[in-house]
């Protein structure tokens, strides 16, 4: 394929109102108006800023240079000084200002052609191939995918839902503000924005700035909010593009981010914190929050079971209008049983003590999170049917004053991620004492979520144990991205279901939820 010659674009210049440079001091480039220039000059591609009364000025090589709107009139340009892929660092950074919003929407158009092109002229690769320039979540996540995900972020019906839940927007404030120390006087990145509101709370904290970074639409509505709130938006950057694609003029000292999906993991936005991590964070730097764990116990819930298996009921029809339904009874009753359900369960139905894998977000690589395996291991506390992996997350706010655990389990204070639960449709029977294994294996796919394969096995029991063996195995493969969202089914559970003598052999097993009782109190502050 024939790269386009640069030569075809014409010179252009533009009459700017002002130039800063981001390095020295506040004070513009010229006191006379400046003249932002295009051009190409022995195949390179530059844009050269100077005073009419200067002979000094700065010049931007095009094919490493990156365009940020600040405002209608105001954009941030920074340039890569390094050639080196895996290090970047930026030689020069500048404030433009425009007289007007035409000269300021024709420069950024402008920007971009110019820079499309320098791009295509310099993506001839060794072997003669030509780079397709798609970010790196593009190339991993699909199209349709992404542009769903973007959309339903970007509205505020879904940002209010979110706002709404005091658990998480008051646990958050409650972990920046103990934490003031780690936010005073320094540089924030805030990843995945939303409506600004971390942003904003980092601010309140002292933060120096915070570069607010926001993909979908969104960040239209938070530059709104944030500049109704003037003696923040001063210190707060909006900057719109994906955290794989933009570049920032300085490091950060914290990071700060609600990437958690359903089980944590959905979504696939850790990936994106760590990217995050790996590109902007200072070494030594914080992140808000620091670790992740999935909980998981088995349960047995026969209403639930009884309901999902009901529904596929409809296919057993052998008159509908004359038509036999039951050839697809068996593809619509693995289609039900393959949808994780999420609700808010009686931690009751948890019929063993809960384990825990943690992940480790200042240390865990991006690739790690393609494919979790999960190894299983569980007593049963009651003599019982197993109908499947109930599974929970928290994360913990390690500060260097407070550090607060955040919790979605069972029997806390309902957040909006509730709890998820994976349904076998072959429960399983269990005895008092008998030891349950299996394994949770976490598969990522290209729609923003993971296959999830599930297998619970109950080992021999009784005499002769000792010996080994599987009695009964049970396995189901759903999709996290298709999950039963369940919430408002009545939950009633006979007596039948009530708990044994001993209750403390099936407690939540959780060092940090003295801390639901606190989370308790923040919610109902927030409410009034």
């Amino acid at each position: 394929m024939e790269v386009p010659s640069l030569n075809k674009l014409k010179q252009q210049e533009f009459t700017l109102a002002s130039v800063t440079d981001l390095a020295s001091s506040s004070s513009p480039l010229s006191s006379s108006p400046v003249v932002a220039t295009f051009s190409c000059v022995d195949e390179v591609t530059e844009l050269r800023f100077q005073g009419s009364e200067s002979a000094d000025g700065f010049t931007f090589d095009l094919s490493s240079a990156q365009l940020f709107k600040l405002g209608p009139l105001q954009f941030v340009c920074v340039s890569d000084s390094s050639n080196s892929a895996k290090e970047k660092s930026f030689s020069r950074g500048v404030v433009i200002k425009f007289r007007d919003e035409k000269e300021s929407n024709d420069f950024s158009d402008s920007f971009g052609q110019w820079r499309k092109d320098a791009v295509k002229q310099g993506s001839s690769l060794p072997n003669g191939s030509v780079s397709d320039n798609k970010g790196k979540f593009d190339n991993k996540i699909e199209a349709a995918s992404a542009k769903m995900y973007f959309h339903y972020y970007g509205q505020l019906l879904h940002q209010q839902n979110m706002l709404q839940d005091y658990v998480r927007t008051g646990t958050y404030h409650a972990a920046v503000m103990e934490n003031r120390s780690d936010f005073a006087g320094r540089i924030v990145v805030d990843v995945g924005a939303g409506s600004g509101i971390l942003s904003m709370f980092a601010a309140l904290a002292g933060a120096k700035h915070v570069y607010a970074v926001e993909a979908s639409e969104m960040a239209e509505y938070a530059r709104k909010l944030i500049a109704g709130n003037p003696l923040l938006a001063e210190r707060i950057t909006v900057i719109k593009g994906k955290i794989e694609d933009i570049e920032l003029p300085e490091k950060a000292d914290v990071l700060i981010s609600e990437p958690m999906g359903t089980l944590l993991v959905n979504e696939r936005m850790l990936e994106t914190y760590v990217i995050a991590r790996d590109r902007f964070l200072s070494p030594n730097g914080k992140m808000f929050p620091t670790v992740g764990r999935i909980h998981m116990a088995p349960f047995s819930d026969e209403f639930l079971f009884v309901e999902m298996a009901n529904k596929a009921f409809f296919w057993q029809q052998q008159n509908y209008y004359g038509v036999d339904l039951t050839p697809l009874y068996g593809s619509a009753h693995q289609g039900y049983f393959s949808q994780p359900v999420v609700d808010a369960f009686d931690p009751r139905l948890l019929v063993a003590p809960s384990m825990f894998h943690v992940i480790d977000f200042t240390q865990m690589k991006e690739e790690q999170f393609y494919e979790i395996d999960i190894p299983l291991k569980f007593t049963a506390s009651v003599c019982t049917r197993v109908h499947g992996l109930a599974c929970w997350f928290d994360v913990l706010f390690d500060g260097s004053t407070v550090q607060r655990w955040f919790t979605t389990a069972p029997g806390a204070p309902t957040t909006h991620w509730y709890q998820i639960r994976c349904v076998l449709s072959q429960p399983i029977h269990v005895m008092a004492g008998q030891e349950m294994t299996g394994r949770l294996h976490l598969v990522a796919h290209s729609a923003q979520s993971y296959t999830i394969n599930l297998t619970l096995s109950a080992k021999m029991w009784g005499p002769g144990a000792n010996q080994g063996g599987i009695l009964q195995t049970s396995s189901c493969k759903l999709d996290l991205k298709e999950p039963y969202y369940r919430m408002s089914q009545p939950q009633v559970y006979p007596v039948s279901q009530e708990p044994p003598s001993q209750p403390q052999d099936i407690q939540i097993q959780s060092d940090d939820l003295e801390d639901i009782e606190l989370l308790q109190q923040n919610a109902n502050a927030q409410q009034h």
